[in-house]
């Protein structure tokens, strides 16, 4: 199916909007209707953290989303924040990551929910 990338000033109010486009990606790439509360909240979270960032930092740059749906459903979005300034906060994530991508494999779709990357 492709790519779909969406760009956002670092606004709270923003942050539904990419959950809405979010959900509607993965419905169309087929991801199963028992995990798209899942796949909703993983996008929610890893964009309120990165509007969070870009608003601490008072960084203007766009906060980044991008939905894949080659092989797998995959969402990664992107903040500009320094990257020392939140190691806790990745290790956190991390192991949010990690507990969703485990609650992803039993489900029938294949889905994988990457959260915030670093761009230095």
């Amino acid at each position: 199916m492709g790519t779909v990338r969406l760009s956002f000033t670092p606004a709270p109010a923003h942050v539904r909007t990419a959950r809405l486009v979010g959900v509607a990606v993965a419905r169309r790439a087929g991801v199963a209707d028992t995990i798209i509360d899942e796949v909703r909240l993983a996008i929610g979270e890893a964009c309120s953290r990165a509007v969070a960032l870009h608003r601490r930092h008072s960084l203007p740059d766009l906060v980044e989303v991008e939905l894949t749906t080659d092989s797998q459903f995959t969402v990664r979005v992107t903040d500009h924040a320094p990257a020392a300034v939140s190691a806790s906060t990745l290790a956190t994530e991390a192991t949010m990551v990690r507990a969703s991508r485990r609650r992803v494999r039993r489900s029938s779709a294949a889905v994988a929910c990457a959260g915030s990357t670093r761009s230095a």
